[in-house]
């Protein structure tokens, strides 16, 4: 027989994990998305940028160029841009001017 203690603690663990998946959408202000960038897991770093950003061609070289990379369907669920640190600030660097 499942007890009341034993679904409260089902519910905690089921809301702890979908909160621990959604903490990169935490701290972006309106106008803002992530983008994670690097060309491997281990030097990924996260950024947060104007949704502006997405209408220069710049920016969308680099989303053509994830796309080409990982395609449209892959496990990372956020978008993720498969170059290194410094090109990608050099890139918002020119779209800030």
């Amino acid at each position: 027989m499942i007890q009341f203690k034993d679904i409260a603690f089902e519910v905690k663990r089921i809301a702890a994990k979908r909160i621990s998946r959604l903490r990169h959408i935490i701290n972006v202000r309106k106008g803002h998305f992530t983008v994670y960038v690097g060309e491997d897991a281990e030097e990924t770093k996260r950024f947060v940028v104007p949704i502006s950003y997405l209408k220069h061609p710049l920016f969308q070289a680099l989303l053509h160029q994830a796309e080409d990379e990982f395609g449209t369907d892959h496990k990372r669920k956020s978008l993720t841009i498969p170059c290194p640190h410094h090109v990608f600030l050099d890139v918002t660097s020119r779209l800030n001017r």
